[in-house]
This record gives C-alpha cells, sequence and structure tokens, in this order.
C-alpha cells in the first residue's frame, strides 16, 4: 500500500447516518479476489442502476467529487458487518481519508490495516463541515498526518487523535505484516540465539 503523510483533495460528502458496509460494498462482490479492482464496486447500488448507468444524483457521479481522495461522512460510518472488501473499495477508488464523528468498530481497525486514515472529529465540526461541502461543491481538504491536523475549507485546522503503531504503519506504507518483515534481521538472530539456547 501507499504511503501517506500530506493529502489535499476536493472532499466528498457522505451525510447518511449510519452507512453501512453492504451499502459501501455490496455482498454479491465479496466472493471476487483482492487482485480485483474493487472501486469499480464501490457504493455499486447507489452509483448505478440495475442497466450499469450512472445514477446522476449520486454524490460521487456530480463533477466536483469524481476525484476526491476524501469522504466526510456522518455518524457510525462503515458499521454492519465486518467486511475487509469495503475498505478495499474505497481504497482502490482513490479514497485515502475519512472523516467522521464516529465510525464502525471493525471498520476503523479495518481502515487502518488496509492505508486508509480513518479521523474522529466532533459532531460539531462534522456536521457543519458536511453543509459546507454539500453547498460549495469542489472544497478542499488538507490532512497532514506528521501533525495530526486537519485543515478545513474555512481555514480552521484540527487535531486529531492517532494510534502512535498505526501511524507509523501509514506514514511507511506498510502493513502489521510488511511491518514485522522489517525486522527480520532481528528475527533471525532471536531465532539464532533460541535455538543455541537449547
Amino acid at each position: 500500500m501507499d504511503s501517506l503523510k500530506y493529502l489535499d483533495s476536493v472532499a466528498v460528502p457522505i451525510a447518511e447516518i449510519n452507512c453501512d458496509t453492504d451499502q459501501i460494498l455490496p455482498a454479491r462482490f465479496l466472493q471476487k479476489p483482492r487482485s480485483d479492482d474493487f472501486g469499480q464496486f464501490l457504493f455499486r447500488a447507489l452509483r448505478f442502476d440495475h442497466d450499469g448507468a450512472e445514477r446522476p444524483d449520486f454524490v460521487l457521479n456530480k463533477t466536483p467529487y469524481r476525484q476526491s481522495r476524501i469522504v466526510v461522512a456522518n455518524h457510525n460510518f462503515g458499521c454492519g458487518s465486518s467486511r475487509e472488501h469495503a475498505v478495499w473499495a474505497l481504497y482502490d477508488y482513490g479514497i485515502r481519508a475519512v472523516i467522521a464523528p464516529g465510525f464502525g468498530d471493525i471498520f476503523f481497525i479495518n481502515c487502518l490495516k488496509n492505508g486508509l486514515l480513518p479521523i474522529v472529529l466532533p459532531e460539531a465540526v462534522v456536521l457543519p463541515l458536511l453543509d459546507t461541502l454539500s453547498t460549495s461543491p469542489g472544497s478542499r481538504i488538507a490532512i497532514d498526518l506528521p501533525a495530526q491536523t486537519a485543515t478545513l475549507p474555512d481555514s480552521s485546522a484540527h487535531v486529531f487523535e492517532m494510534e502512535p503503531f498505526a501511524k507509523e504503519c501509514l506514514l511507511r506504507g506498510m502493513d502489521e505484516i510488511d511491518y514485522t518483515l522489517s525486522h527480520q534481521d532481528r528475527i533471525d538472530a532471536f531465532e539464532r540465539n533460541h535455538a543455541r539456547a537449547y
């Protein structure tokens, strides 16, 4: 996965409360291999009709938002089933960060394991931000992961919390396996020493 340090992008608003993983990635695509481009399935039932034509009213089909790399969502984004595929769909589409007042617990963890930055900001910040993004399409947000700040369209900067290990993995573009393998020399040395002890 790609490293993430700084991000400056048009942000797309997903204003629905409790937007669940089945909306983000419908269950019929769960049997696809990870090598597939899951971005094509993102919000599939909401983005496209039964004939595969775009639904013009869905936010990602509107020109100002098509290249968005940041989602701003409402309460409990990513709730529902624990499918990691929902994060894959966002990531493969090009989304690198999601800002919300709260997330489904497992979805939040899956984001961190797959290179997607979930940012929790207070409701008092996020709800007005959703309105701004809807009424002023093309508004941008800048994220500085090293400083743990998100700068909003009104130029206000907001600090967000980040667990240090997850932050390090995102900065280095590593998942947990990559991080473990980056210490292969130390692992080999431990195993050699351990073998000699017996």
